[in-house]
């Protein structure tokens, strides 16, 4: 027998609402991720930066944050105004999860648009890693608008490219709903909590007339450059003995 459409999404709501409800929290599972962002990575300098008023605000309490600005030199370009080299860069953050699994980590879609964010689309990429594992990111493409530091009330708009997923400590998934129900059976069945990472990187893309970029990036080119960070990272970053096939 078919199940009916209209019962798909009372499903859904009564998985996600279910973590609620669930028994006090038992023993905290670590993520196989490190938190710790190095200063020089696979050819990018980072230059840790705190989180957001906004993040702060939502997030509970003993949520934990490693964020960071990565940049790479362009060789042989220059910013035409100064003479300096020109940069791409990557924007990095990582947040984990605390003891409060109804408000410690959450899609990005929710708070992406408090940011200036107008997301487009969505859609799943798998990636083949040199270690031989394999894992799926979540792909986002948006318009950012972003105040002026001389005027907050003019914007410029930006198109922006967003990968992300989460890391708990046996699962990497780009899914918020696989990583709510591997929560839920957890406390139920097992009586522990995974600590979840959440992972993302962004980059600006299209016309950048920006203070350490001028010139017109493909998008083709930002997807290729965010990939292959969030393969080194991965590779380089998690722990895969904790990490099941």
């Amino acid at each position: 027998m078919k199940m009916k459409p209209f019962l798909l999404p009372l499903i859904f709501i009564l998985l996600a609402t279910s973590v609620y409800f669930l028994p006090e929290p038992g023993d905290m599972a670590p993520s196989a991720v490190n938190m710790e962002i190095p200063s020089q990575f696979e050819g990018w300098n980072t230059q840790n930066i705190p989180p957001s008023k906004e993040e702060i605000e939502i997030l509970a309490e003993d949520t934990t944050f490693s964020k960071a600005v990565c940049s790479q030199q362009r060789v042989g370009e220059y910013i035409q105004a100064t003479g300096a080299t020109a940069y791409d860069r990557i924007d990095l953050s990582i947040v984990l999860s605390g003891y409060d699994l109804n408000n410690s980590i959450h899609r990005p879609e929710r708070c992406m648009p408090s940011q200036g964010h107008l997301i487009g689309s969505s859609s799943v990429v798998d990636l083949d890693l040199a270690n031989g594992r394999k894992m799926a990111v979540q792909r986002l493409l948006s318009v950012q608008s972003i105040p002026l530091r001389d005027d907050p009330t003019k914007f410029i708009r930006m198109n922006c490219l967003t990968y992300y997923f989460f890391v708990g400590n046996e699962k990497i998934t780009p899914s918020h709903t696989e990583r709510t129900l591997i929560d839920v059976k957890d406390r139920l069945i097992r009586g522990i909590d995974q600590r979840w990472a959440y992972v993302s990187v962004s980059m600006w893309y299209g016309d950048l007339k920006l203070p350490w970029i001028e010139k017109e990036i493909p998008i083709e080119e930002a997807d290729s450059k965010l990939l292959d960070f969030i393969k080194n990272f991965a590779e380089k970053r998690i722990d895969w003995e904790m990490i099941s096939s």
